[in-house]
């Protein structure tokens, strides 16, 4: 029996280790399902891909428009004498001076013209008594305000020196996340500081910020000072005004914002042109259509906004919309957004005509109102200093 099973013993255990190599290399030949992962690979590049080992030379096409701002203003003091704030003392020496501070900040500004209109953040110039402006090649000199922007947070500078370098305007409308950004500003006031990055997300808004968000996110080194700076592609061309970070340090913490070019050069051109900024209007208060409000209007699976307000005698009220309204579509673009929606009429000319498709009581209705022009945002009481 021994000798039997050491005759046989050598071809099974080998007939056996041949079964199971078949069945893990073939298992559908013995009716398994084939095991195999399906996974794309990549074709072999026929040359090495390879980044920039530099971007010396984008930063030496923007960065001579890049300027460093430094703003002065007189505010009063945190607790002046209680004296001077004596109604009754006043009323005897109405002359008498109040105490003063100056108080400076600093900025970064980006040169869009040879003619010396400069682009920057309206928070950085607001109020601002004096504003220097110190360039790369080492020139300095004062600017003035031509006009600013506050719901966009915008300011447009004019200084007058000659030959001066403006920087190159990309396309902010056609950047991609993952696209290489370079921040160009002023940082802490230590001197123009490059930083780079790359391009986290466009389109940013609801950020609390201004009232037209449209924000490219990067996760360049933004920090306070430079505010108003360039943030600029791989080839050195403007796509967007740094403008804000979100930090809980007060550093930056790779989430910095920049106005998209596209928006900031609308807004220059209408500052220097009518001295501000021109936004269609239509005197409506808006609010997202929820699910419940969807269910009880009888609108549910269709976007839209509910007119939650309607200002008297405005655009609106002249065209007949009422408050609790579902608007479905301007100009057939659908309202899904109220912020969009809004931003679209404010792109808008006054007197441009604009047709709303609207749901009231469970009826389709098609409203024209002509736009008007929006009236300048109500000026905000500065807090005692």
């Amino acid at each position: 029996m021994f000798k039997a099973l050491r005759f046989f013993g050598w071809p099974l255990l080998v007939g056996v280790l041949i079964a199971l190599l078949i069945i893990q290399r073939f298992p559908q030949w013995v009716g398994l399902p084939n095991q195999d992962i399906s996974v794309k690979q990549a074709p072999q590049p026929a040359l090495p891909q390879q980044g920039p080992v530099t971007y010396a030379d984008a930063v030496t096409s923007a960065a001579p428009a890049v300027a460093n701002l430094y703003t002065t203003k007189m505010v009063d003091k945190a607790k002046p004498h209680p004296l001077l704030e004596n109604p009754e003392f006043r009323r005897f020496f109405p002359d008498a001076p109040k105490q003063k501070r100056m108080e400076s900040s600093l900025g970064s500004a980006v040169i869009m013209s040879s003619e010396g209109y400069l682009l920057t953040n309206n928070h950085v110039t607001s109020g601002a008594d004096q504003i220097i402006v110190a360039l790369k090649d080492g020139r300095e000199t004062t600017a003035r305000v031509i006009g600013s922007d506050p719901e966009t947070d915008l300011a447009v500078l004019k200084i007058d020196l000659p030959n001066l370098p403006a920087i190159t305007l990309g396309r902010s409308d056609s950047i991609r996340i993952g696209d290489v950004a370079l921040a160009i500003g002023n940082p802490f006031g230590v001197g123009q500081t490059v930083t780079m990055g790359i391009i986290s997300a466009t389109g940013r808004n609801q950020l609390g910020l201004n009232t037209y968000e449209d924000f490219i996110q990067t996760d360049a080194a933004i920090n306070p000072g430079n505010s108003g700076g360039a943030l600029v592609d791989a080839n050195g061309n403007l796509t967007g005004i740094n403008t804000a970070i979100f930090s809980k340090s007060g550093g930056s913490q790779g989430i910095g914002f920049a106005i998209p070019v596209k928006l900031a050069l609308e807004v220059m051109k209408s500052i220097i042109e009518h001295g501000q900024v021109v936004r269609g209007w239509l005197g409506i208060e808006v609010q997202p259509l929820t699910q419940e409000l969807a269910d009880s209007f009888g609108v549910s699976g269709r976007p839209g906004i509910v007119v939650a307000g309607v200002f008297k005698d405005g655009p609106a009220q002249k065209a007949g919309l009422q408050t609790g309204d579902v608007i479905l579509a301007i100009d057939d673009q659908p309202a899904g957004d109220g912020r969009k929606s809004m931003n679209q009429v404010a792109r808008a000319k006054p007197g441009d005509k604009i047709i709303m498709d609207v749901i009231r009581k469970s009826k389709e209705l098609k409203l024209t109102a002509e736009v008007g022009m929006r009236p300048p945002p109500a000026p905000v009481a500065e807090e005692e200093q």
